[in-house]
């Protein structure tokens, strides 16, 4: 997508491309995420000015961002005292501080002389009586939903101090029929849940889809012809290409950070270990050798280490390495099995799976196995995936009884669960990175 973006904010320079937001020395308005409970801080986002109804869409998928996240509850629009009908003046602060709103977003959208959309938004600082940012974006019209998601990032960033997360994509697999005629389909749809496109025809299973760090490519892996095996497909042009054609099965893989190595699990003779395969030599390397069940495996945001694992202690648990396989070291020895273990983009904690007696669990730990804690619990709770800015977790499940899984975010600091809409069933999520 070709899109441009200026910042202008009390003489801000216009800078071309998506670049960061600066973030205002003595901003009065703020998010504190790294509260246990975080109170919602109560916006005001104005339909955005336009022709038709397009401005008050955009402006609505910027709500809807930013109330999805937790950090924020949108004021109803039917209290709004003031009717903005030009984003570029300054609003009576005092008709939005008795509506007990902090912040304000105001904007417009419009096409240019050569048929490009133009979307622009001010965010104020209501008890502060100023205005903290404004951006202008121009693009294709077709181009609106990622505008306003651009918008919510850059409200979010400028709130919380961190990046936002509303820009990106999931990939998943959508299943529809019975239980028992069960059709697995890779998807990829907006964070939101918007734009779904199916990847493949349902022809054979497929599972556990993973993002390359530039959005463009998937790993995953499919039954076609019977016996699962890794390929890559390439989002741009729908080109597939096999992983190596092994003479086991493999399993679960997974981009290295830079992109340039896939790493999954590979079965032979009954055991399966961790190998790496280097995409431009196409070279095979064995990291584990053991007789034991290694899978699962998921690389530090910084390439150095590999989280995994590994049933060797006799149950399923969740193990240490460095990227060559050395110093393999346990970090899980709670009660119960760990699995799907993905670590967070911080680098900080490690998000798992964790199953005891008939219960599962979606938690967290520190690469150390300290700090463990539970961010949502439940019957068939598995395989959480992370947002690139390391607040909130996708994950699925399948409560007793329910015909088949969905998908379902929650919070770091574990509170607002929600769930993530699909068309059909959602099993096996994965986040990709901030779009560029």
């Amino acid at each position: 997508m070709k899109l441009t973006r200026r910042q202008f904010a009390g003489g801000m320079l216009a800078l071309p491309g998506l670049a960061s937001l600066a973030r205002p020395a003595f901003a009065r308005v703020e998010v504190d995420v790294n509260q246990g409970s975080v109170k919602p801080l109560p916006i005001a986002i104005t339909d955005f000015i336009s022709d038709g109804d397009l401005g008050p869409r955009v402006s609505k998928v910027v709500s809807d961002d930013l109330q999805r996240s937790g950090l924020f509850a949108p004021v109803d629009p039917s209290a709004f005292i003031e009717q903005i009908s030009d984003p570029n003046s300054t609003p009576n602060f005092d008709n939005w501080r008795v509506l007990k709103a902090q912040a304000l977003v105001t904007g417009a959208v419009g096409r240019e002389s050569d048929g490009r959309l133009r979307a622009e938004f001010r965010l104020w600082d209501v008890y502060g009586g100023r205005q903290m940012t404004g951006q202008q974006f121009f693009t294709q019209p077709d181009n609106w939903r990622r505008v306003a998601h651009l918008i919510a990032d850059a409200i979010y960033e400028q709130l919380t101090g961190e990046k936002g997360y509303f820009d990106t994509r999931i990939v998943f697999v959508s299943e529809s029929g019975s239980k028992t005629q069960r059709v697995k389909r890779l998807a990829i749809m907006d964070q939101d849940g918007a734009n779904v496109r199916m990847l493949t025809n349902g022809s054979s299973l497929v599972l556990t889809p993973r993002f390359s760090p530039n959005s463009q490519e998937i790993t995953y892996m499919s039954f076609e012809g019977g016996q699962p095996r890794v390929y890559l497909l390439q989002l741009s042009n729908g080109n597939r290409q096999l992983v190596g054609n092994f003479p086991g099965m493999t399993f679960a893989p997974r981009f290295s950070p830079d992109g340039q190595r896939v790493i999954m699990s590979m079965e032979q003779e009954g055991n399966a270990n961790i190998y790496t395969m280097d995409l431009g030599s196409r070279q095979t390397y064995r990291l584990t050798s053991t007789s034991a069940i290694d899978t699962s495996p998921c690389y530090s945001p910084d390439g150095r280490q590999v989280v995994f694992e590994s049933d060797r202690g006799g149950a399923q648990q969740l193990y240490v390495m460095g990227s060559d396989g050395s110093n393999q070291n346990r970090i899980s020895f709670g009660n119960g099995s760990y699995s799907t273990p993905v670590w967070s983009p911080r680098g900080d904690v490690i998000a798992f799976t964790k199953k005891s007696g008939n219960a599962f669990a979606i938690g967290v730990m520190r690469p150390d196995g300290s700090g463990e804690r539970t961010l949502t619990s439940g019957f068939l709770n598995e395989g959480p995936t992370w947002a690139p800015n390391g607040r909130v977790i996708m994950f699925f499940k399948e409560p007793a009884g329910a015909p088949g899984p969905h998908l379902y975010s929650v919070d770091l600091s574990g509170y607002n669960e929600r769930r993530v809409p699909t068309p059909d069933y959602g099993s096996d999520p994965a986040w990709s990175p901030l779009l560029s």
